[in-house]
């Protein structure tokens, strides 16, 4: 089971759901929960479903691959540096910005914050 606490301004507080990791999509459990996060294509090609992902606990994230199509759709983004992209693909370390659509929920803690303006960002300086 996951705890996923979500964040964002459409949001009157943030809400936490429990997710069981049966390789279901962020976006799918938010959608089931009635969190409104943006969407598009729901394919991991426009970017509208930008979040933020913190990992909460002492634990080292799970090593979550990233897809080629949110690969290239965060580094046309400018959301996905070399730099980046090297740490998720060497040393297991997820990058900060997803796609909800890609992402595949994992037997983790989560905190998941979105504008609720499709593909707009939050500030990693918070």
């Amino acid at each position: 089971m996951a705890n996923i606490t979500f964040s964002g301004p459409t949001l009157p507080k943030n809400v936490t759901v429990y997710a069981v990791a049966d390789n279901k999509t962020l976006l799918s459990v938010a959608k089931k929960n009635d969190i409104a996060i943006p969407f598009q294509c729901q394919d991991g090609e426009c970017g509208s479903c930008l979040i933020k992902v913190t990992y909460l606990g002492d634990n080292k994230p799970k090593a979550i691959h990233l897809t080629d199509k949110e690969k290239l759709t965060l580094s046309v983004n400018g959301k996905l540096s070399k730099q980046v992209l090297e740490e998720a693909e060497v040393n297991d370390m997820p990058p900060p910005f997803r796609l909800a659509c890609q992402y595949l929920v994992q037997d983790e803690d989560i905190l998941v914050e979105f504008t609720g303006e499709p593909g707009v960002e939050i500030d990693l300086r918070r």
